[in-house]
């Protein structure tokens, strides 16, 4: 038997969030191992299904695309990274290889992404120039063999993550729309996409068949699923009750005094960028009221 769903971002994110929380390795590291949920919108709704709660959801953002430009949060404002060790809530460190230490094959590392190819191969725009979070940590995740997560949703579906990490790049970006950007591709992740969260979560096969929409539904996704009644029948329950799923709302960071800069990292903020530093972002030092019309003010 077969049917046809529809989600919408916000539906798409909290499906893929159930999803991720039921993972072996993810319920057996919230016990036992350790746990890190890096920024994200959809990590946001991963957290509330791990644990519950996320912190101040609106701010648990670090990269994003917003107001129809490339943009981040407001560093000062950003909450911490979520950690879980052994079932409690600790602290990050100072430095990402702090944070990590202890973390092993039968921890969880979580991170959202920008792009996902039909390969599952995963891609994450980067905008500090030594690659943020994901940049820190990657080469720690590969080394060890800690298992990397990434939930992210067909609406980012491009037809090749290593074509589209070679088109990009901070320094070859002769204009840029926003924040400039390069694209750390990942190949070696568990990415949980809508079409894995319907195996994982009822045992259904399913299969994107289309994208798009209008009038508040733009960016949805239309998948095919198919199995026994039973089991279809779970499905429908449980997406129907989160229809409407509300969307984030975030603010961009203010560009007066933009700069991608990274917790990660013990060197101060004035040390990672030099004086004579090309701009990040094409606004960068404007006030809010120099910005064009098309961005919006951060107080909209």
């Amino acid at each position: 038997m077969r049917a046809l769903f529809v989600f919408a971002p916000p539906e798409s994110k909290r499906f893929i969030a159930k999803a991720v929380s039921r993972l072996p390795e993810v319920t057996k590291a919230k016990e036992n191992e350790s746990i890190l949920i890096a920024h994200g919108s959809t990590n946001v709704r991963v957290a509330q299904e791990i644990l519950g709660q996320c912190p101040e959801p609106d701010k648990f953002l670090s990269g994003e695309v917003i107001n129809s430009i490339l943009c981040i949060t407001q560093a000062e404002e950003k909450p911490p990274m979520i950690v879980v060790r052994k079932g409690k809530l600790v602290p990050p460190a100072l430095t990402m290889e702090e944070t990590l230490e202890g973390f092993g094959a039968g921890s969880v590392f979580i991170k959202g992404a920008n792009a996902v190819d039909p390969a599952g191969n995963a891609g994450v725009y980067v905008a500090h120039p030594s690659a943020g979070t994901i940049g820190f940590a990657y080469g720690i995740l590969s080394a060890r063999g800690i298992q990397l997560v990434v939930p992210v949703g067909l609406e980012k579906l491009v037809p090749c993550v290593r074509k589209a990490a070679q088109h990009v790049g901070q320094d070859t970006l002769y204009y840029c729309m926003g924040i400039k950007i390069g694209m750390l591709p990942i190949v070696n992740a568990k990415v949980i996409t809508e079409v894995e969260a319907f195996q994982v979560l009822f045992g259904l096969e399913a299969v994107h068949i289309g994208s798009g929409g209008v009038n508040g539904s733009e960016g949805s996704v239309v998948l095919a699923a198919e199995g026994e009644k039973e089991k279809l029948d779970q499905a429908i329950q449980l997406i129907e009750s989160i229809k409407g799923e509300p969307p984030l709302r975030p603010k961009k960071s203010l560009c007066s005094n933009c700069l991608p800069t990274t917790p990660s990292t013990l060197t101060s903020p004035d040390k990672q960028f030099s004086k004579g530093e090309t701009k990040h972002c094409m606004f960068q030092g404007k006030k809010e009221q120099e910005l064009p019309s098309f961005i919006g003010r951060r107080s909209d």
